[in-house]
This record gives C-alpha cells, structure tokens and sequence, in this order.
C-alpha cells in the first residue's frame, strides 16, 4: 500500500499538466522542470538514507519517508505559484527517495533467490497500478474540482499509512553491530568498481529515462493529437498504463525466475529482449495518424517497458551482498534518475518546444538502443569475473 501511494502521488502530476499550465500561465519546459526537481532531490537525498539505513532498523525511515512524501503532496495544492509548487515536489523527492531507496532491498531478503524476480515484480505492481490512479484521480478531480484539490486528496491516505508503519513494519534481518562492522561510505567507491553492477545501472538508466519521459508527456500527448480532454486522456493512459503495465509486470518476474533454472543470464535475456521489442512498437505509435492503431501499438509498448522491473531489481540483488544492500539500491537510484527521468521529463519538454512532442517521444524512446549495449557489457564481465555463479551459490546457501 505504501508503494502504491508512493507512484499515486509522484504520477498524479503529469494529468493535471494542462491545468497548471493554464493557472500558472508556464512553458512546456518549465511543467518539464516539476518532474525534473522531483528526481534530482530524490536521486541526490538516496545515497544519504541508503548510508544510514544499512546502520539502523530501516522501518522507522520507511515510515518517516511516507510521511514527508505525503504532506509535501498536500502542500503542493496550497502553492500560490511556480516556484511554492517547485518546492513542494523538491519535498516530495525527499520522502519517496528514502522509501525507495530502502524497500526493495528490505523486501527481497525476505525471500530466497528462486522467488526474488516474481516477489519484486508483484511489489512494482504498484507502479503501473499507482501511476495509472493517478493518472484516473488527477483528471477526474482536476476536471472536477482543479488540480489543488486533487494534490490535498491524494495526500492523506500516504499519511495514516505512515503512521501505521512505525508498528506494523519489522526490521527483522537487521542486525546490531558495532562501528567498526557497520558499512562505510567507502562501500559506494567499491560498489561503482563493481563492473556488472555498474553496467547494470546504466542500462537501468536508459529505461528509466524512457519510462519517465513516456509517464509525464503521454497523457498531453492523447490530448494533444487525439482531441482528448484532461479527464479523457488521464483515463485513457491510465487505462493502459494499469493493464499492459501489470502485464508486462507478472510476465517479466515469472518468465525471468522459469529462465533462471535453465541459464544465469536468465535476468539479462528477459530485460535486453523487452528493450528490444520495445522500440518498434512505440515508434509506430507515434507515426501512424489512425487513433486506434495508436492506442493498441502504445499498449503492447508499455507492456514491454514493464517486463524488466522484476528482473532488474533481482539481478541489483544477485551482484550487490547483503550487508550493503541499501547502499546498492540508494546508488542505483542516484545514477538511473541522474541519467534517467530527472533529465527526460524537461528535455523531451525543450524537445517538443523545438521539434513538436511526436519527435521528442520517438528520441525518448530511442535510447534503449545504448541500453541493450550496456546490459551486454553488464553480463559479460559478470560472467568473466565469475560473479553471477558465486552471487547465485552464495544466494542459495543464505537460504
């Protein structure tokens, strides 16, 4: 439920795009810039609480984290102008950046090896299901009541959720150990000399820099090209958003953990595939002038795009060891939203300034191309090092 909430309240932003546009009276890249800050704060404050939490029990952060993310949500409805709204989203970053950065990690010890992929990709079932609600809440309640009310509402729930998490989360792996066994801040040195893992996170990377561009510019894309009102074109996307991503979501975590008891670069096969098949679908999306056909390539896209997120987060898992895990998470977080969607949102915006918002989704897309290039590197030194058979064994015996 948290991380349900946690993609509501990031997502529900770009639905109401066109209303704040016209209350604010703002440009394309500066709409572009309230998604930007959102990720900049949040990729910047993750290497910060992944320090701390692999020092101290993580559900008290957990818990702290939704509730920042959640008043700063209410907050945002009371902005009298650009820059208190640019603020409150800087905020918000803060709060889902330490929630983040701490859960997957936090969930996947709970699981041995052969279930991580399926557990985690059930846990992103949040994102497509949290993004496509508030892509639905955003242009209802907009529509209805104006984007203000719609920040104010959404903002609650995240914060009893919070306060039930100080009680109802256990850290039960955490371990009290003395300073000198407690992980370093030279742990993030030697995480980025770790070859696989760093490949990993670049290839991650460009898939976040797609899936960040898409979230934030689609819904005015539907209503842009497709005569779709705000309501409309945030039912619409959400629609899809919520179905071909919690497809996409099911068949990358079970197809990855079925491929695994055949090859180790069962992880690797699944998500360069997805990013592949990915790119020719989109890109007939956005040149093809027939609404339907439009809708039906978006869809099949979008379940591609989601296929990794199982998959990603357990190879993160298999190259990262247990005690510092958090670290790994919050460093993974740092370099995809430094190189991903912290740029996307305002580039693909000054994209569309430029050359119009079709070309600027087709360059969104097209940088799964060098992805596919570092998920092969990432694979090759992780086999010439010798670390996916040692992280895999050292995974079983742990359970």
């Amino acid at each position: 439920m948290l991380n349900l909430f946690n993609y509501i309240d990031r997502q529900m932003l770009f639905s109401v795009f066109p209303l704040i546009q016209t209350d604010l009276q703002i440009s394309d890249f500066q709409l572009g810039t309230l998604g930007s800050v959102f990720m900049l704060v949040y990729m910047c404050y993750a290497p910060i609480v992944g320090f701390f939490a692999d020092r101290h029990p993580r559900q008290y952060w957990i818990a702290a984290s939704a509730m920042l993310w959640s008043a700063a949500t209410f907050l945002s409805g009371l902005a009298k102008n650009y820059a208190s709204l640019l603020t409150a989203r800087a905020a918000i970053g803060v709060g889902e950046g330490g929630f983040t950065t701490i859960a997957q990690p936090f969930l996947a010890e709970q699981y041995p090896k052969k279930k991580r992929a399926t557990i985690l990709a059930y846990f992103a079932l949040a994102l497509p299901a949290g993004s496509a609600l508030g892509y639905f809440l955003g242009g209802l309640i907009g529509a209805a009541w104006g984007w203000r009310i719609a920040f104010m509402l959404v903002g609650v729930p995240g914060l009893l959720l919070g306060f039930l998490a100080f009680n109802r989360i256990k850290d039960r792996e955490h371990r009290s150990l003395d300073n000198r066994k407690k992980p370093g801040l030279g742990q993030y040195w030697a995480l980025l000399k770790n070859k696989p893992f760093l490949f990993l996170c670049l290839a991650h990377a460009m898939q976040t820099f797609a899936m960040g561009g898409l979230s934030a510019w689609m819904p005015t894309y539907f209503h842009r090209f497709f005569n779709m009102d705000v309501a409309q074109a945030g039912l619409v996307f959400g629609t899809m958003v919520i179905a071909a991503g919690a497809l996409g979501t099911f068949i990358g975590g079970k197809a990855a953990d079925k491929l695994l008891k055949k090859t180790d670069y069962a992880y690797f096969i699944v998500i360069a595939a997805s990013f592949v098949l990915m790119i020719p679908f989109a890109g007939a999306g956005v040149v093809s002038h027939r609404m339907p056909f439009s809708l039906i390539t978006f869809f099949i896209a979008i379940v591609f795009l989601f296929i990794p997120l199982g998959p990603i987060s357990a190879s993160l898992v298999a190259l990262s060891s247990r005690k510092v895990r958090s670290m790994a998470f919050a460093l993974n977080i740092f370099i995809i939203h430094a190189l991903g969607d912290a740029l996307s949102p305002a580039l693909i915006g000054h994209l569309s300034d430029e050359w119009g918002l079709k070309m600027a989704v087709l360059a969104c897309v097209a940088v799964l191309l060098p992805a596919c290039v570092f998920l092969h590197l990432s694979a090759k030194t992780a086999r010439a090092e010798g670390r996916l058979i040692r992280y895999y064994a050292e995974d079983t015996k742990e359970a």
